[in-house]
């Protein structure tokens, strides 16, 4: 099954899940070329690896991006990792007064916006003549179906408004390319710096290493079916409602 994903294309490989996967990809025999790309330089410590610099305000560099990783060959497969839940200056709103602007449009750019300007780009250059996979890396919690808490609205909203656009992307592409299959993937709880100030009320076994996640996933990814695209999908291979 590993033998459909030879030529791949991993962007956001500065995180933890995209660093896992880089690497676990590598393993695979049947994996020829794994080009990277993040803003800031990476080690991976792989032939297969090609690791590049990339400023994702410029779209010309995502193209760019794109253009170079199908230049040999057409891409299997696409894994966008990108993603942010909170950093040194925003942190997820627990009631309405915590709601501003600059939180809304920080991480709407970049958990939906990026996302969706690395399809518009990476897209075209999915094979068509076998089975090829576009993942996007997103979350339980932008389940509207599935929101019980509430809170995190900056990024609940940012990744439902991913999870429309796989969906919305999904069906243009099946007409164009019935080979090529799009799905959104939430990790699990993962060990990670994103994670770090939310890991307390996590039970012990759901709280994974990267290595464990991305293990889960690949073997989502290898077992998709075409009927699978426009879903979303969790590390045990169970659908996520929208």
């Amino acid at each position: 099954m590993s033998n459909v994903f030879k030529n791949i294309a991993v962007t956001g490989v500065s995180g933890a899940i995209g660093k896992a996967f880089v690497n676990n990809l590598a393993l695979i025999d049947a994996v020829e070329i794994i080009n990277v790309f993040s803003r800031t330089k990476q080690n991976f410590h792989s032939e297969k690896v090609f690791d590049h610099l990339i400023n994702y305000k410029k779209e010309n560099e995502i193209q760019e991006a794109a253009d170079f990783s199908s230049k040999k060959n057409t891409l299997d497969l696409v894994i966008v990792a990108n993603g942010i839940l909170h950093d040194d200056r925003i942190f997820p709103e627990k009631k309405i007064s915590d709601i501003t602007e600059e939180k809304l449009r920080e991480l709407f750019f970049i958990n939906t916006i990026i996302p969706s300007i690395i399809a518009k780009h990476f897209i075209p250059k999915m094979s068509r003549n076998s089975k090829s996979v576009f993942a996007f890396m997103s979350a339980r919690v932008g389940s509207i179906a599935d929101n019980k808490l509430g809170g995190w609205y900056s990024y609940r909203s940012s990744k439902a408004a991913l999870n429309m656009m796989i969906k919305n992307l999904s069906i243009e592409v099946e007409r164009k390319n019935k080979n090529a299959i799009l799905v959104g993937l939430h990790p699990g709880t993962v060990n990670s710096n994103l994670s770090k100030p939310f890991q307390n009320s996590v039970p012990e076994k759901k709280l994974f290493t990267p290595d464990q996640s991305v293990n889960y996933l690949l073997k989502v990814l290898f077992n998709l079916k075409i009927e699978d695209t426009g879903k979303i999908f969790a590390w045990d291979g169970s659908e996520i409602l929208p």
